[in-house]
């Protein structure tokens, strides 16, 4: 949000004002701190959540799913981004940090917590949940 408020002092709602040289700093040293925080917070999630919810027999179907999803989906993104900026200017900073508090509400509310419980475990961890015990079979708790 940080970048999108940055982007509209500078260049404007029509995007074609010239940047000044602090604002370009500022630009660099918040696009590396998006990129940091992403990777300590939830870059990892593609690796680390499939390896923890899903049960032994999937598991390496489901992980290289995942992860042939999460590079589909970066590539997507890192092809279509300057197109992006160009149509929706400071705003699709905006549209991002729209889809972060999207996924943080569903994982918040979808993704169960595991500390503590053994992989062998997790498909009762599913079974208990107000929403995926629906979808698991098992026996009731």
């Amino acid at each position: 949000m940080a970048l999108a408020f940055l982007f509209a002092v500078e260049t404007g709602t029509d995007g074609t004002a010239p940047f000044s040289r602090k604002a370009a700093i500022l630009v660099l040293v918040l696009t590396c701190s998006i990129t940091a925080a992403f990777a300590w917070s939830w870059g990892p999630l593609t690796w680390l959540i499939p390896s923890e919810i899903l049960p032994m027999e999937v598991r390496p179907a489901g992980q290289g799913i995942c992860i042939a999803f999460n590079f589909i989906v970066t590539f997507i993104l890192s092809q279509t981004f300057s197109t992006v900026l160009c149509h929706f200017k400071y705003a699709v900073f905006l549209f991002y940090a729209a889809w972060v508090s999207i996924m943080t509400i569903f994982v918040g509310l979808f993704l169960p917590e595991t500390k503590g419980i053994p992989l062998e475990s997790m498909d009762q961890v599913w079974q208990k949940h107000w929403f995926w015990r629906r979808y698991v079979e098992g026996t009731d708790f």
